[in-house]
């Protein structure tokens, strides 16, 4: 199940869902608004410029999500990823022409 943001109520994706407009469909391109604290190590080279190395996010919030392609808020939903483990009977069986199965 997607974790959930309790103080504004929404749903972070998991590695088995998905964001998904309910808007248009869109599965790719979101605007996301997120407040974050981090732990950040800093190396600073002789002459005093900072390099980020390494960081990691102790407490994050996400204050909005917005469908880039057609702007709404209201209508972003977590659906279920399509499973990549197991390839469907279709696209795992040889097309007819194609040389390969035991017709060819």
């Amino acid at each position: 199940m997607p974790a959930s943001d309790t103080s504004r109520g929404i749903a972070v994706p998991d590695e088995r869902h998905r964001w998904r407009c309910g808007g248009c469909g869109n599965l790719t391109r979101f605007d996301v608004v997120r407040t974050a604290t981090t732990r950040e190590f800093w190396h600073l080279d002789l002459a005093g410029e900072p390099a980020v190395e390494q960081s990691e996010t102790l407490e994050g919030t996400i204050s909005s999500v917005t469908c880039r392609w057609c702007g709404r808020s209201d209508a972003i939903q977590v659906v279920p990823r399509p499973e990549h483990d197991e390839p469907s009977a279709e696209s795992s069986a040889p097309s007819p022409g194609t040389g390969q199965g035991p017709d060819s």
